[in-house]
């Protein structure tokens, strides 16, 4: 099937579209709000990724990507809604490069994206509801979905000793089905959730939720939260208390603003996020240099993303969702030469020859059931009061 499609998109090519143009893809991400400390990072992997086809000349006889940035806000389905209208509607996207959280993503794919028939792939939504949202095979994401996560917090946990650990979680898809994700590996592995209790973001004060988490007591603080928001709001409340003196971090608490806020406090600390340490990683971080954090979370997915949306236009010979939707599977896997990054003009040479490629990227992608990333997982530890890489998984 693989080497009809590409022939498929050969023979498209040859017969020639409407030749070169200005193709817009849009990059939905939370700008301000609980990740704003993250969105830049991962804006900055998609653009990297438009910049390199763009400069190849080798996307749909010679058209050029250009990226347009909406803000999700990350937590107002409103706000993200209609940022995706404009656009849609507006700048006349082909694709989106997003959402980034798992509401607002849900969201845009029923209100938007579906109805107007556009392509989504999210780098960071990772809530398991998205495996069985309606999406007439539009949505994707080149991040783990949160059930493999829990199983994942749930080894590095036992494997440290430690079988009883209280939970708190942003009142949100992705803080429950995380949380509950989490709980369900850990009690099936034999541990102990004392609590498993919401928190809501945006507040002054958490110590009322402290106190509750403290009482029910357990050997480590588990913090489903968002960095820039309630969840470092929850990990001060407890270090001022002396609740707890040790947390466990999931991908959303995850960055340079862990350290800033806690520093040494929290030393001995652990958590994990989707990563991995594949020679696509390295060459991905070695293309950004310093134009922004390549190994902030969720940026190697936002390069993966944008290239898969783009590879996928090659192997259908066209710009237009409809035509280009069912080729990500296919760009994204087995068989054909593998692509890591830098290699975008090589992989859209091939397509165009009707070639089969396995984009590997930056974050040794593989889709698998509806359309998302296996998974692989960066381990850390808090030490020094930096965040350290213990292992991949």
């Amino acid at each position: 099937m693989k080497k009809l499609l590409a022939a498929t998109a050969a023979t498209a090519l040859i017969a020639g579209s409407a030749g070169a143009e200005e193709i817009k893809l849009g990059v939905i991400l939370g700008f301000t709000g609980p990740l704003e400390s993250l969105a830049p990072h991962m804006a900055g992997g998609a653009e990297l990724a438009m910049s390199e086809v763009s400069e190849s000349g080798k996307l749909l006889d010679g058209s050029t990507v250009t990226p347009v940035r909406g803000d999700s806000t990350c937590i107002d389905a409103g706000a993200a809604t209609a940022a995706a209208e404009r656009l849609i509607t507006a700048e006349g996207v082909k694709g989106i490069m997003g959402a980034d959280c798992s509401g607002v993503t849900g969201a845009i794919l029923s209100n938007v994206a579906l109805p107007n028939g556009v392509v989504m792939i999210s780098p960071s939504a990772t809530s398991p509801a998205l495996s069985t949202a309606e999406d007439n095979g539009l949505f994707f994401r080149t991040s783990p979905s949160d059930a493999r996560q829990g199983v994942i917090m749930t080894d590095i946990l036992m494997e440290q000793g430690i079988d009883e650990v209280a939970v708190t979680y942003t009142n949100n898809d992705y803080g429950k089905g995380l949380a509950d994700s989490f709980a369900a590996a850990f009690e099936e592995a034999g541990g102990t959730v004392t609590i498993n209790a919401a928190h809501e973001d945006g507040k002054a004060d958490y110590s009322a939720e402290v106190g509750a988490l403290a009482a029910a007591g357990g050997e480590r603080l588990v913090v489903a939260g968002y960095v820039d928001q309630g969840g470092s709001g929850i990990v001060r409340a407890a270090l001022d208390a002396g609740a707890f003196d040790t947390f466990h971090f999931p991908d959303g608490m995850i960055s340079s603003k862990l350290e800033d806020n806690f520093g040494t406090e929290i030393d001995g600390s652990t958590g994990q996020h989707p990563g991995t340490d594949s020679a696509g990683a390295a060459k991905f971080q070695e293309m950004a240099g310093e134009a922004f954090d390549p190994g902030s979370p969720f940026s190697a997915e936002a390069y993966d993303a944008a290239a898969l949306i783009m590879l996928a236009m090659q192997a259908a010979g066209s710009a237009e969702p409809g035509d280009y939707k069912s080729h990500v599977m296919d760009v994204a896997n087995e068989p054909g030469e593998k692509i890591l990054p830098g290699e975008l003009g090589k992989a859209l040479d091939i397509l165009a020859e009707g070639g089969e490629i396995d984009y590997v990227g930056a974050t040794a992608v593989e889709l698998i059931g509806p359309g998302e990333s296996a998974g692989n997982y960066r381990e850390i530890v808090i030490e020094g009061g930096k965040v350290t890489t213990v292992t991949y998984r």
